[in-house]
């Protein structure tokens, strides 16, 4: 093998002329593979460059379609931002007609793990801290017959927090407005993304979105767009990223929550059969004096 093309050759290790031409032809068509595989998905990511009508109007639907397909499952996910050092995910059951979810939320930090039972509407957030009693309702009867609350089972995945919610009384759910935490923006983010009609695709357009490249998620094929610009100014950057079918359908948003640290929202399931209750937002019975 020659590792120097320029070093000189005797006469006779000249290939004969046919098998220049062959080189030659073989040289052309490894080229045109190189460049092919570069425009292929998986090589070099395009430039993001202006929407084309077609992804203007893909986009503009993402949100109804996200509407249409509520009850979702969704799973948030926070990574450590500032002093925290733990990660943060949220398994929860959104509607977007209520405008309500439910949630399990899991906070690892190092080997500890804790855990809070969330809903979130428009006006605020409320949790219960693991060991809440059930309602008189949800007790069982023991052998004798007397009326006694069952242990309240592990609260991981959405389903198992919609069943828990179900169940409790009003009055164990504490209350607060939101926050500027990037926990409390990102549960904000899930109830935003939806709209209950289509929007206006020239309008979108006009707001500065990006077509950024094409993606696979779980084998299907997303396209993926930056959101609208949040000011006039061509330099200010949308915060927000969507990944979006062929049919408008929307997988997954990401949003920057702190510079550098990104909160992911991912639609894993649609038209979920549990539904969000409506127990968590009933107000609690005043104590009798």
């Amino acid at each position: 093998m020659r590792f120097f093309p320029d070093a000189p050759r005797s006469h006779d290790d000249r290939p004969p002329t046919g098998r220049r031409a062959v080189a030659g032809a073989t040289a052309a068509a490894a080229g045109a593979l190189t460049v092919l595989l570069l425009m292929l998905p998986g090589g070099e990511d395009p430039t993001p460059r202006a929407l084309s009508a077609d992804e203007a109007r893909r986009m503009a639907l993402a949100r109804f379609r996200a509407y249409e397909a509520s009850p979702a499952e969704v799973r948030v996910r926070l990574p450590p931002t500032g002093e925290e050092t733990g990660t943060v995910t949220v398994r929860a059951v959104v509607d977007h007609r209520a405008r309500r979810a439910v949630g399990a939320c899991e906070m690892e930090d190092g080997a500890h793990t804790s855990r809070v039972l969330l809903s979130w509407d428009r006006d605020g957030v409320a949790e219960v801290r693991p060991g809440a009693p059930a309602t008189a309702g949800a007790r069982g009867t023991g052998a004798r017959g007397d009326r006694t609350a069952p242990a309240p089972e592990a609260v991981e995945t959405a389903a198992q927090a919609v069943r828990r919610a179900r169940v409790l009384e009003p009055g164990r759910w504490t209350r607060r407005r939101y926050s500027t935490s990037p926990l409390d923006r990102a549960l904000r983010l899930v109830l935003s993304v939806a709209s209950d009609r289509p929007g206006d695709a020239r309008r979108l357009a006009r707001s500065g979105p990006l077509w950024l490249r094409e993606e696979k998620l779980d084998g299907h094929g997303y396209g993926v767009f930056s959101g609208p610009r949040p000011t006039a100014s061509p330099a200010d950057t949308s915060p927000l990223t969507y990944w979006i079918d062929a049919e408008g359908g929307l997988r997954r948003v990401t949003a920057r929550v702190t510079p550098g640290h990104y909160a992911t929202v991912d639609f894993v399931a649609a038209r979920v059969p549990t539904g969000v209750p409506g127990t968590p937002w009933e107000k609690a019975p005043r104590e009798k004096k």
